[in-house]
């Protein structure tokens, strides 16, 4: 059995003395884990770092066997961002939230095309804050764990029909109007207009589309595995 797609590398962890067990995402098969042989020598470890990309090729006895890859690297992202501390936390977490959310061997339409712009975005420093909130906002969508904010949860009322969104209800994950959430704001997250498409992030949206995401990428996607939320996504809003 054989097949052959691109990927983005998750993790790369020793397997033996010299081999690896590299785990990729690919858009034809999802969350895939293969041996590299030879992984751990000097030619092939520096192209199996987190957030390369990859042409891979799968071998295996059966569908269902562990198989081995054999690589290329097509996009040499991780060495690009070593003097650039936040971006390359922030690419490590997102790789290892996708490494256990992910189903294994299951297409997820749309994410690893999302996945790639996110990732070649890292190394744009003002803007990968931004792309990087919006990108998790879609993960929790294509995983069926979508955030409702396109109407208000406590009047129904539409975003089109100009219902003023300004917070987020933390256990129902859907917006709230101004009206109806402005006594209870303590309890709820704030909205930032950009995640809807109401204009440009202003001082401290940013942060706050961060801190909406994470919370509910942790409650809604790791919590249930019995996973936290990276340490490093975690302390992310706060070093921005």
């Amino acid at each position: 059995m054989e097949w052959r797609d691109e990927a983005i590398v998750l993790a790369n962890k020793a397997q033996g003395e010299n081999h690896s067990l590299l785990t990729v995402f690919t858009p034809q098969h999802g969350r895939a884990s293969a041996l590299v042989y030879g992984g751990q020598g000097k030619g092939k470890a520096p192209i199996l770092q987190c957030g390369n990309g990859l042409d891979v090729a799968w071998q295996g006895k059966t569908p269902d066997s562990l198989g081995h890859f054999a690589v290329n690297l097509t996009e040499p992202r991780a060495a690009g961002l070593f003097s650039e501390p936040k971006a390359l936390a922030a690419l490590t977490a997102t790789a290892e939230v996708l490494l256990h959310c992910l189903p294994e061997g299951e297409r997820v339409p749309g994410l690893y095309e999302a996945t790639e712009v996110l990732f070649d975005t890292f190394s744009e420093r003002m803007i990968w804050p931004i792309i990087l909130a919006k990108w998790e906002l879609g993960l929790l969508r294509s995983l069926g764990m979508g955030l409702t904010l396109d109407r208000c949860v406590a009047t129904d009322t539409l975003l089109e029909d100009g219902a003023a969104l300004c917070f987020v209800s933390p256990k129902s994950g859907g917006a709230v109007s101004y009206e109806a959430g402005l006594p209870y704001k303590d309890k709820l997250f704030p909205l930032p207009p950009f995640l809807i498409d109401r204009g440009e992030p202003m001082e401290g949206d940013v942060k706050a589309a961060l801190e909406l995401t994470g919370h509910f990428i942790s409650a809604r996607l790791l919590e249930p595995i019995g996973r936290a939320l990276p340490e490093a996504r975690e302390r992310l809003p706060k070093r921005l």
